[in-house]
């Protein structure tokens, strides 16, 4: 089976075909370019790369969220419209698992983070276990605070895995590795049942600033 995979959960932007488990093409970028504008020519791109038609199709795999809420919904808008459009399988993927998978296999725990601003991030748990990634704590948005309390309470050894955690390595507390995403990580994550192309959604996790903005006017109106 051919797959295109997308992440464009935050800044960078990740685009990979694949047959099965065997990486045809992929691109990763971390340009200041807003994914409107660079999504659908690298598409064109790794397709062209990777000598696969868009006919020959049979799904697509995209980061869900949480992240960036513009970033979210250009992904899986493109997503569901060229699974739509070709009648193929959509899947959905957890972008902080993705960015766990990142990391080779490793006795600590991982924690992908995303910066949420105001000392708050995306953060989720993830272990190997016989070479499986599993979830410790689910992805949350968390104050860095929380979080790291957490953590401790686990009493394991852990690693941030993230650009943002580079950013943010002065609240942190453990070493970090300051990985971009990469698509091509999704697809051992995808899950055996496809995502309904109509109904599917970005699972932001919390709602975007305009949009609390705009709640807050409405309820003094």
């Amino acid at each position: 089976m051919n797959y295109l995979l997308i992440d464009t959960s935050n800044q960078p932007l990740s685009v990979a075909v694949m047959q099965d488990d065997q990486v045809l093409s992929e691109l990763n970028s971390n340009e200041k370019k807003n994914h409107s504008v660079q999504l659908m020519p690298a598409i064109i791109k790794v397709l062209q790369s990777a000598h696969v038609d868009k006919k020959d199709l049979d799904a697509i795999v995209v980061a869900e969220g949480p992240g960036s809420y513009t970033g979210l919904r250009i992904g899986v808008t493109v997503a569901k419209t060229l699974a739509y459009a070709l009648n193929i399988k959509l899947y959905g993927v957890s972008s902080l698992k993705a960015l766990a998978a990142t990391v080779s296999k490793t006795n600590q725990l991982i924690v992908p983070i995303f910066d949420a601003r105001r000392e708050a991030v995306y953060a989720g748990v993830y272990y190997y276990d016989d070479n499986q990634l599993h979830c410790a704590m689910n992805d949350q948005y968390i104050t860095i605070e929380a979080l790291l309390n957490h953590l401790h309470d686990l009493q394991q050894s852990y690693i941030f895995v993230g650009e943002d955690s580079e950013k943010l390595q002065d609240l942190l507390d453990a070493e970090f590795i300051a990985n971009l995403p990469q698509a091509k990580t999704m697809y051992s994550l995808i899950d055996t049942v496809p995502n309904d192309v109509y109904t599917f959604k970005p699972n932001y996790l919390k709602i975007s600033e305009a949009e609390r903005n705009w709640l807050n006017q409405q309820n003094k109106n």
